[in-house]
């Protein structure tokens, strides 16, 4: 079963990502690039994906928070919150998003369907759409959660390249090891 799951989970990453499209990428690192402050927020497991993908951030130099610690300042008008929800109904995910829109925040949301409150508001949203038929090996957003990092990781070698960051770079300010 555990070589079965794997290869089914990656399989299923790969054909999610490959329907991407590259141009929103393009847009999302411009999008990234020019904002003043980086908000990232999930709720759950979307949620430890939004923590990886912060901690990223952080390290290529931008100035990056993750919604709901207890040091994350007001989001405003010239920034940019990115999202991450399966369902794209998440309430509390929701909620953020309409409060970053009132406040004329840019957007950007991670999620697997178009048809969601959370995509209809946002301003590029990405959609990650994996085709789980055996729950049995993936269960409930496993294939979503998956994808999505790997989505995420994809993005940060894209701007590495763009912000002209080397790994040694982001080692000078990845966590202090004493």
């Amino acid at each position: 079963m555990f070589k079965e799951a794997y290869e089914y989970i990656l399989d299923n990453a790969r054909s999610s990502l490959n329907t991407i499209d590259l141009q929103n990428v393009r847009d999302a690192v411009k999008m990234i690039k020019n904002a003043k402050q980086i908000f990232v927020y999930g709720s759950g497991r979307s949620g430890l994906v939004g923590k990886f993908f912060a901690m990223r951030l952080v390290q290529l130099g931008l100035v990056t928070y993750f919604i709901g610690e207890t040091i994350t300042p007001v989001v405003n008008s010239e920034d940019l919150v990115i999202l991450i929800s399966n369902t794209g109904r998440t309430k509390s995910t929701v909620l953020v998003e309409s409060i970053a829109k009132r406040i004329g925040a840019k957007i950007i949301a991670i999620t697997s369907s178009r048809d969601t409150p959370l995509a209809k508001h946002a301003n590029l949203v990405f959609t990650i759409k994996p085709k789980n038929g055996r729950v049995e090996l993936a269960p409930l957003g496993t294939l979503f959660e998956i994808s999505a990092v790997i989505f995420l990781d994809a993005l940060i070698a894209e701007l590495m390249k763009e912000l002209n960051q080397t790994e040694e770079d982001m080692r000078r300010r990845h966590a202090i090891w004493v």
